[in-house]
């Protein structure tokens, strides 16, 4: 048959949508699959090709599972909040409701036409109050749980965008949204206690199936470290200094302290530190810098040394002198360290600056020209003195702390709470009343959904302010608790709030009178398979495992792990090898590709050109060569005769079901398609193949071609559907060649090659080399000394 597409793939979506096929259906008595994909944001430019490699393996995975017998959730939704809508919506005038229902609209007609198998019934939008009604609930329950609080605080705040971000959305000092240059700013935030769940996120990561490179991500982005809190006693106050140091061994080399700029013991202590003036003109700069800017590496290193008030090594008993700098956050660890110039490259080059003393205590390198940062014998350290492990020396001296009341072991860690709102509108309100009495009150569960009121003029307010702060008849409220007049909360929360929890919400999407029904988590859960980027396996995967641990830990959901197995995909890069922009003119739209070549092309080139899991380029030559591939197939309908086996193609049948069922199961789709296209190549090679042959062909191409193939099935005479056919086994006795090719040589040279039996014995396959025209002329005259035969590889005769 011609292989006609823009005939056959409208045909079989609509007959797909018309029979339900792809539905998940709530059924207990059948074994389950749960796959789930990163759901999109809905921009206004729609689809690009990284979104069709993004869904395109867990499509293939679940259209096999279904054939596998499997009941399968392969659900898609929207994460419809976000500052990119409202941007847009300030700039045109329209309103995000409808910049977003457009933008969904779009998006569905283009994932439909790609012929993806998503359960369309089930679909979300974290914008619509049936569904931020439980966002609302479980941020309430959170506070409830003493999980959420609000504190003022220096924050990343991007002009640009007039909006707080976390550190997570500012990395490298960049608003993750708009790439503008962030600054400090003092503002009141909402926090979510997500340190507080770090040892457990850090302990579900031993019971799950994730790539090695996500799980090293995560445990880093927590970055638990374990090391001893220490207090240093100050000179002319009654106070002490305490610090958090991982390597309590070097405290014999601690010469100097530094504190941030912004520690309260320099205002408390104001009138006993003789240069206050130049202390508070440091921290102003300070505060004109970004966190980014504060903490890099490799900058000059700046400083004020505090007059009037020093530190005591606890460990030497000798005055040191504190500074204050920069590089020393309040919001990172105590907001004072001890430092030991001569084993830490920051500490060295400050103390090289300020020309304060280095001493040497770990023996091994040479400190006068610089930081010996390795292990060695402990030296000029008192008890510590020829030590040579750092583990003894640590203990040792966690040992003389405790002891002497000076410390203890401790454990910190790098994450930290979970900045938590935003000041803008297009966002989930945040479920919380302000009264002068009562203090921070939860909006009555009962009174969820917190609706969004419908405004004209959305521009966030000069200064940060959000949008809702100008609705008086949303902020004037009642308190729920004692009655009397009350403020609401008028920050939103961030785009991160609904996909917190959205693999969840796809379980039981439509329930009015729960975030999901008991049941149907019990059946559903844990997700089987998430697939999904390498940019999203810290913040949004960190957030989500918290959101369900925590709704575990209450006994709302029945796992405390929700996705059981996690990989990733890689970048579809632009023809020229760079990552895909618009300023580059490199983009490729997915839409011209189905234009042209239909969408069983580009399933098939998107999954054949390269490792799924790293970057590739896109290539022109390569998408027209799957469309070749594809048209050979459809011509194999010429070739059928009969029914039953091929003889010459059933070792090649049976070898390639089974390279293509296990290849999909370890995402190598590039290798599993090479696979086929060797088939297709020995089946013209033949010249003939039966029906039954065939079809067994289209079983194993549909997940990756399902327009072609339904359309071959139904030319062969079949009336169900082939996606939902059972997937074909293998015999592995069959997957052994019958007959084998091996070489012959003659006094260790290559004179031909034989064909034998793949059993064939020693003596059969030296009989069949013997008999060969080639191997006679080359040994005759001569006399055989030695015949060597190595099974199923080479035959050898040595002849003088």
């Amino acid at each position: 048959m011609k292989y006609d597409f823009s005939a056959i793939e409208k045909k079989w979506q609509d007959k797909w949508e018309e029979a339900g096929i792809f539905h998940a259906e709530d059924d207990c008595s059948k074994p389950k699959f749960y796959g789930l994909v990163e759901f999109p944001y809905p921009s206004g430019a729609g689809m690009h090709v990284g979104h069709i490699k993004a869904y395109s393996g867990l499509e293939v995975i679940s259209r096999k599972r279904r054939m596998q017998g499997y009941n399968v959730l392969f659900p898609m939704g929207f994460d419809a909040y976000g500052l990119p809508t409202e941007n847009y919506a300030i700039k045109t005038g329209i309103h995000p409701r409808q910049v977003t229902d457009q933008n969904i609209e779009k998006f569905t007609s283009q994932l439909k036409r790609v012929g993806f198998s998503f359960d369309w019934t089930r679909v979300i939008d974290t914008t619509e109050e049936g569904y931020y009604k439980w966002t609302q609930w479980i941020f309430r329950k959170m506070f409830d749980a003493g999980l959420v609080f609000r504190a003022t605080t220096l924050v990343n705040y991007c002009p640009h965008c007039k909006v707080v971000l976390s550190n997570e959305d500012s990395q490298g000092g960049k608003c993750d949204i708009c790439h503008s240059d962030i600054i400090q700013k003092s503002k009141d935030v909402w926090y979510l206690r997500i340190t507080e769940y770090a040892d457990k996120l850090l302990q579900g990561l031993e019971k799950v199936d994730y790539l090695p490179n996500v799980k090293l991500q995560q445990e880093n982005w927590i970055g638990r470290s374990e090391g001893a809190f220490v207090n240093f006693a100050l000179t002319n106050c009654d106070e002490t200094l305490r610090i958090y140091t991982t390597r309590c061994d070097t405290m014999f080399g601690a010469t100097f302290m530094v504190i941030a700029p912004e520690h309260p013991i320099i205002e408390k202590y104001a009138d006993r530190i003789s240069n206050i003036d130049a202390l508070n003109a440091y921290k102003e700069e300070c505060a004109k810098k970004t966190e980014f800017e504060r903490t890099q590496l490799v900058k000059d290193k700046t400083g004020v040394r505090i007059e009037g008030i020093a530190a005591i090594n606890p460990a030497t008993g000798k005055e040191i002198p504190i500074y204050i700098s920069d590089y020393v956050m309040m919001g990172y660890g105590t907001g004072a360290i001890m430092a030991v110039p001569a084993h830490d490259e920051r500490d060295y080059d400050f103390a090289k600056k300020f020309g304060i003393e280095i001493i040497e205590v770990i023996k091994g390198g040479d400190i006068s020209k610089e930081a010996y940062t390795g292990d060695g014998e402990m030296v000029n350290s008192g008890f510590l003195n020829g030590i040579e492990t750092k583990k003894e020396a640590i203990a040792k001296m966690l040992e003389y702390l405790g002891e002497k009341g000076l410390g203890e072991k401790g454990v910190q860690y790098k994450m930290k709470d979970w900045a938590f709102n935003r000041q803008r509108y297009w966002g989930e309100p945040i479920p919380i009343i302000h009264c002068p009495k009562c203090g921070m009150v939860g909006v009555p569960y009962e009174e969820l959904p917190l609706k969004l009121p419908n405004m004209e003029n959305f521009a966030p307010g000069e200064g940060g302010e959000s949008p809702l702060a100008k609705v008086e008849e949303f902020v004037n409220c009642t308190c729920p608790k004692c009655g009397g007049a009350a403020k609401r909360e008028t920050d939103t929360m961030p785009q991160w709030a609904g996909s917190s929890w959205y693999f969840l919400r796809y379980t039981d999407a439509h329930n009015e009178n729960a975030f999901a029904d008991p049941e149907k988590l019990k059946y559903w859960l844990p997700v089987d398979w998430y697939n999904g980027g390498m940019e999203h396996v810290t913040r949004h995967m960190i957030y989500s495992r918290f959101w369900h641990r925590f709704l575990y830990d209450i006994g709302e959901v029945p796992v405390d792990e929700p996705y059981a197995k996690r990989t990733a995909q890689g970048l579809i890069l632009g023809p020229d090898g760079d990552k895909m922009s618009k300023s580059k003119g490199n983009v490729v739209d997915p839409n011209d590709v189905v234009n042209e070549y239909g969408a069983d092309v580009l399933r098939v080139y998107i999954l054949f050109m390269g490792d799924y899991a790293s970057a590739a380029p896109w290539n022109d030559s390569s998408v027209k060569g799957c469309k070749r591939f594809l048209d050979r197939v459809a011509a194999l309908t010429d070739l059928v005769k009969g029914t039953g086996v091929t003889a010459k193609l059933e070792s090649s049948f049976h070898k390639t079901v089974k390279k293509v069922t296990e290849d999909i199961e370890d995402m190598k789709f590039n290798t599993a398609i090479a696979a086929m296209m060797a088939l297709i190549n020995t089946i013209y090679e033949v010249g003939t193949l039966t029906a039954d042959e065939l079809k067994t062909l289209l079983k194993i191409l549909c997940p990756f071609a399902p327009h072609l193939c339904e359309e071959m099935w139904e030319t062969l005479g079949e009336k169900n559907f082939l996606s939902m056919t059972e997937w074909p086994a293998w015999d592995e006795a069959k997957t052994v060649d019958a007959e084998i090719e091996i070489a012959v040589q003659v006094c260790g040279k290559l004179r031909a090659t034989i064909t034998i039996a793949a059993d064939a014995s020693k003596e059969d396959a030296i009989a069949a080399a013997r008999a060969d025209e080639r191997i006679q002329n080359a040994i005759a005259g001569k006399n055989v000394v030695k015949e060597i035969y190595i099974p199923g590889k080479i035959v050898n005769i040595v002849a003088k």
